[in-house]
C-alpha cells in the first residue's frame, strides 16, 4: 500500500491526478489551500483524506508529510495574467512553497517527489521543439516563479540526494478547469451568450494536452523517473489561438460575431513546443485525440453549469 501526498490536489490538474489513482492500492492525502481555483467538489466521489493548508506552512508540513512515500506537488499560482498584475503571491507559493515542501520531504526521508512544472519556463520558440536541456528563459512572473521552483528542486536532488523529478507540460484542458483559462473561459462565455476575448492577432501557438494524459505522464515519472531529471509531457495538438477559437465556436454553435479582439498580453510568448522523446522512451503515449477531448470537455461544461457558475464562470 502506497501513501501518496498530493499538494494542490483540489485544483484542476491535481484533482485529475487524484482521480487517476483509483486503480492503485494507495492511501491518498490531499493538501490544498483552497484558493479561488481550488474546489473540494473536484474530488467528490474520490477516496482521499483532505487537509486544508498551505505548502508555505512548515509547521503543518512537519505534521502532514511524514509517512508518505510519494509526494506530487501541483500546488501553485498558475494564471499568467494574474502574475502580471501582481507577482508576489506567485513567488511566495511557487518558489518558497516548493522549497518548504522539499525540505519537509528531505527531513522525513520521503522516497519520491515529483515537481509539476510548465513549458513556459523556456520562453518562446519560433521553430522546432524544446528538449529538457534547453536553457530557461521565462518571460512572465509566473514562468519565472516556476523556473525558480524547478531550480530549487534540482538543487535538492544534487545537494541533498532527494529523489525529486521534474515534469514540464504544455497547455492542459479537460473538465473542472477554472474558467479563467482560455478553453473554459470561451466555453462558459459562449454558453452565457457573451463574447470571447482573442488576444492580438491570434497567431500564438500552444501545445494542447488533456489533463488525463498529463497525469498518466506524471504517474510514469513517479514510477520510473530519475532523481534530478526533467521530463517533458507533450500534447496532441499544436494550434494557433485562432484555430482553437474556430473549434470552440463550432463546438458551441457560435459564429465569429462572438469574438472580440483585445489588446495583446504583455510579453505574450509566441509559440510553445516540447520534445517528449525522453518520456516516450519510458513508455509514455498520449491517448486522447484533441478533437474528441475538446468535444467531451465542451459537453462537460454544458452539463455542469452549476459547477462553473459557483466558481465565477
Amino acid at each position: 500500500m502506497r501513501n501518496i501526498l498530493v499538494t494542490g490536489g483540489a485544483g484542476f490538474i491535481g484533482s485529475h491526478f487524484v482521480r487517476s489513482l483509483h486503480d492503485q492500492p494507495a492511501d491518498v492525502t490531499v493538501l490544498d489551500k483552497l484558493t479561488y481555483a481550488g474546489n473540494r467538489a473536484n474530488l467528490d466521489g474520490v477516496r482521499h483524506t483532505f487537509v486544508h493548508g498551505d505548502i508555505c506552512d512548515a509547521g503543518l508540513l512537519a505534521e502532514v508529510v511524514p509517512g508518505h512515500d510519494l509526494v506530487v506537488n501541483f500546488a501553485a499560482e498558475s494564471h499568467v495574467d494574474r502574475s502580471i498584475d501582481g507577482a508576489a503571491e506567485f513567488v511566495r507559493t511557487n518558489v518558497l512553497g516548493t522549497q518548504t515542501l522539499l525540505q519537509a520531504c528531505l527531513d522525513v526521508g520521503v522516497g519520491k517527489v515529483v515537481q509539476v512544472s510548465t513549458d513556459e519556463v523556456y520562453g518562446s520558440i519560433e521553430h522546432g521543439s524544446w528538449t529538457e536541456d534547453t536553457p530557461l528563459n521565462p518571460r512572465s512572473p509566473y514562468a519565472a516563479s516556476k523556473a525558480g521552483a524547478d531550480l530549487i528542486a534540482r538543487a535538492y536532488a544534487i545537494t541533498h540526494g532527494l529523489d525529486v523529478s521534474i515534469t514540464r507540460c504544455g497547455n492542459n484542458y479537460g473538465p473542472r478547469q477554472y474558467p479563467e483559462k482560455v478553453i473554459p473561459l470561451f466555453v462558459t462565455n459562449l454558453l452565457r451568450g457573451r463574447k470571447v476575448p482573442l488576444y492580438g492577432d491570434g497567431g500564438n501557438v500552444r501545445d494542447w494536452i488533456h489533463a488525463e494524459d498529463h497525469c498518466a505522464g506524471i504517474r510514469l515519472v513517479a514510477e520510473r523517473g530519475e532523481p534530478g531529471e526533467i521530463y517533458h509531457i507533450a500534447g496532441t495538438a499544436e494550434l494557433t489561438n485562432l484555430e482553437l477559437t474556430r473549434r470552440l465556436l463550432d463546438a458551441c454553435g457560435a459564429g465569429w460575431d462572438m469574438v472580440q479582439h483585445v489588446e495583446d498580453r504583455k510579453g505574450h510568448d509566441r509559440r510553445y513546443s516540447l520534445d517528449d522523446t525522453k518520456l516516450r522512451a519510458l513508455g509514455y503515449r498520449p491517448e486522447i485525440p484533441f478533437d474528441q477531448g475538446l468535444k467531451d470537455t465542451v459537453r462537460w461544461y454544458q452539463a455542469n453549469r452549476d459547477w462553473w457558475s459557483a466558481c465565477g464562470g
